[in-house]
C-alpha cells in the first residue's frame, strides 16, 4: 500500500468507515506485533498490547490531524501500550527477543543469519530498535524518531552506532 492509498484509508476510517478501519488493521497487524516482540518476548503481554494500541488508536482516531503521522502513531502507541502492560506486570525489562526475519534482511544464508542473530542480540536494546524499525519495518528515520520519541539526530547516530558495532563484531569472526 503506498502513502496515498494509506492517507485516504486513515481519512475513511476517520470518517467512520468501518471497513477501512479494519483494512488498516489488517495491513499494520502483523507488523506492529513484530514491533511488540522486539519489546516483550511474553506473548500475552504482546497480545494485550497490540489489541489495547488498536482499541486506543480506535478511540481517537478522530484527533489524528495528518494521516501521513498514522504509522508512527500505531508503532508509538504500541510501544507505549507494551512499557504500560510491562510496568503493570511489575516485570523487569526483557532484552529484546531476536527476531530472524531481521537476520534474512541482513544475511543470506542460515549459518550467517545465526551469526548476524546472535551479535544483534549483544547490542543494546534502544539500538535494536532502531534496526528493527529500520531495516524489517521499513520506517523512514523521521517516523523512528517519531515513534521512539528522540530528535532525528539522535536515530541517525544510534544506527550508525548499531551499524558500526555490527560491522566490528562481523570482522572479528
Amino acid at each position: 500500500m503506498n502513502q496515498a492509498q494509506e492517507d485516504l484509508l486513515v481519512l475513511a476510517a476517520q470518517s467512520g468507515n468501518s471497513e477501512a478501519f479494519t483494512f488498516l488493521c489488517k495491513n499494520y497487524q502483523q507488523g506492529v506485533t513484530r514491533f511488540a516482540y522486539k519489546l516483550c518476548s511474553d506473548p500475552q503481554i504482546v497480545q494485550d498490547a497490540v489489541q489495547n494500541a488498536w482499541l486506543k488508536l480506535a478511540k481517537n482516531l478522530h484527533k489524528l490531524k495528518d494521516p501521513r503521522a498514522f504509522k508512527s502513531w500505531l508503532f508509538k502507541t504500541v510501544r507505549w501500550s507494551v512499557y504500560d502492560l510491562m510496568r503493570a506486570a511489575k516485570r523487569d525489562k526483557e532484552i529484546i527477543e531476536n527476531d530472524i526475519d531481521v537476520v534474512d534482511i541482513v544475511a543470506s544464508t542460515k549459518s550467517e543469519s545465526l551469526d548476524i542473530a546472535s551479535l544483534i542480540e549483544q547490542l543494546p536494546e534502544i539500538d535494536k530498535q532502531v534496526i528493527h524499525l529500520f531495516y524489517l519495518e521499513e520506517m523512514q528515520l523521521t517516523q523512528i524518531a517519531e515513534v521512539l520519541e528522540v530528535p532525528l539526530g539522535t536515530v541517525k547516530s544510534r544506527l550508525f552506532r548499531a551499524r558500526k558495532a555490527l560491522q566490528k563484531s562481523v570482522e572479528e569472526k
